[in-house]
């Protein structure tokens, strides 16, 4: 019998995060809900990573309401989530209480599966937060982020496996977030974790499109025994987003692998996103094709359009070459750190500095705490030269324990300033939401009652005059569960839940 290949479907996360800036509003994701739900995959990516940021930035959105949204409309289904560890979902580390707090609230929200990397892949980063899922009953996925450097290797990536196992994480992930695992790589190091660790150790395996050749990666991954791959519904796939659901399940065809998508349900999927992204144009990546220098730069692309913005606000777009010539020289002082948030932002704003300003004549606080161990640890030594330098400019020291170790218990401090704001409920989740965004969640408490707003745009006449929604469809037979409409009055969104008669 042919191998079960379970998928998880990134189409309401990191899809629109690596294409559309992750500006897609909660009002676009609902009406595709029902068809993800009963598609077959083996878990649904919606929450974590960059969403919550913007939900509150720039969507007025609660990220919590948005969470609560998805378990409503997807009973049938894993709802999944990215954690950064330590950070949360924030950009610094957080003290032990916070996390559980977060984790906690989290699982009862309704989430499932917690999928929990460390930037650094410094384990002593990771474990707090699975021992957190795990105390909530949840499913915790312990996460190796990919990289490429003199020092990486297929040995290293499947101790860092076993270590992952020994904490008691349920399944394990290769997060391949710059689109640099080819297709050797991929079998190897899988093989490897299945010979180290067992055969009943679930892997899977999480890749970007940029370089082109990554769907040939998962196919080489699953041939390694891989479990499950992430993909994303072809209308939000590609360029510096990820491999489409339909072309993984057309690979495998006569092969001794096979999916239990539906792939009816896969094309109503499609066809939703397909009408919906034009309305989300201007924020639209610029990378559309492949872009195979990324095998020599290690930069993904979302940290490329940082950059590029950083130096457009300097008048100093033309200087991009130098910028992309420097971060190699930057991570390889500071240990060759993966570039995955927040280390990539971190290190790509240095790179900058250093361009527009000379090496390391100015150093960013971040940066300065990511060379003294302030993140964790990194799998090469720094160099000694500059971390004199970040000493002098902090007045830090390095350290050498686990940065969350020298951090006052903060909850309750946490919780009196947040709910003296104006808006803030003082519920554990609003002070959450302050807690990973002081600033931003400060302005949201303020303007929340206003409602959502949507930032994307009807289509004009260019997009082939799609509808922004597709219409809804004709039911057949009695109405089972709650229908969800989305009803525009006003140039205001609404949404109308329906319940059927007893």
């Amino acid at each position: 019998m042919a191998k079960t290949i379970e998928i998880t479907e990134l189409a309401l996360r990191d899809a629109h995060q690596s294409l559309l800036a992750t500006r897609m509003a909660l009002e676009d994701m609902l009406p595709a809900c029902e068809d993800i739900d009963q598609a077959g995959y083996w878990s649904v990516e919606c929450w974590g990573g960059a969403t919550f940021d913007a939900c509150i930035r720039f969507l007025n959105e609660d990220p919590w309401e948005r969470l609560r949204t998805f378990r409503r409309l997807l009973p049938n289904s894993r709802l999944q989530m990215l954690l950064r560890g330590q950070n949360l979902l924030g950009y610094r580390h957080y003290e032990d209480s916070v996390v559980d707090r977060f984790v906690d609230k989290a699982a009862e929200n309704g989430m499932d599966v917690f999928r929990v990397f460390d930037a650094l892949n410094d384990l002593r980063n990771i474990r707090h937060s699975v021992q957190a899922v795990r105390r909530n009953g949840k499913h915790a996925q312990g996460t190796i982020c990919y990289t490429v450097s003199p020092l990486h290797t297929v040995q290293g990536f499947v101790d860092m496996a076993r270590g992952l196992v020994d904490m008691g994480c349920d399944s394990l992930c290769i997060k391949d977030m710059a689109a640099l695992l080819k297709p050797q790589p991929a079998y190897d190091i899988v093989k490897g974790i299945k010979e180290a660790c067992g055969e009943a150790v679930r892997v899977h395996v999480h890749t970007h499109a940029t370089t082109g050749v990554t769907l040939v990666s998962l196919m080489k991954a699953i041939e390694a025994g891989a479990d499950c791959v992430d993909t994303a519904i072809s209308s939000l796939s590609l360029g510096p987003g990820h491999n489409p659901t339909e072309s993984l399940v057309e690979m495998l065809e006569g092969t001794d692998f096979a999916t239990r998508v539906d792939k009816a349900r896969l094309h109503r999927i499609k066809d939703h996103f397909d009408a919906v992204r034009p309305r989300y144009r201007e924020f639209m990546s610029n990378i559309t094709g492949v872009d195979t220098d990324i095998f020599d730069s290690q930069i993904p692309g979302g940290m490329i359009s940082n950059m590029e913005s950083q130096l457009k606000q300097q008048k100093a777009a033309h200087r991009l070459k130098e910028v992309l010539a420097e971060v190699p020289n930057v991570r390889r002082d500071a240990g060759y750190p993966p570039l995955v948030t927040p280390s990539s932002q971190i290190v790509g704003t240095q790179a900058v500095f250093n361009v527009m300003m000379g090496r390391y004549k100015a150093m960013s606080g971040e940066f300065a705490d990511l060379m003294l161990g302030y993140y964790g640890s990194t799998s090469g030594e720094r160099d000694p030269e500059v971390m004199a330098l970040a000493t002098r400019q902090s007045g830090k020291a390095p350290i050498t324990e686990r940065p969350a170790d020298l951090l006052e218990p903060e909850w309750q401090t946490l919780r009196d300033t947040a709910v003296a704001l104006p808006g803030c409920d003082g519920s554990d989740e609003d002070v959450l939401t302050y807690a990973m965004f002081p600033q931003v969640g400060a302005k949201f408490f303020e303007t929340r009652a206003a409602g959502p707003r949507n930032l994307g745009h009807a289509p004009d006449a260019a997009d082939a005059g799609q509808p922004a929604v597709p219409p809804v469809e004709r039911r057949k037979g009695p109405v089972r569960s709650e229908v969800v409409y989305e009803v525009k009055l006003n140039g205001r969104s609404h949404r109308v839940s329906v319940a059927p008669a007893d």
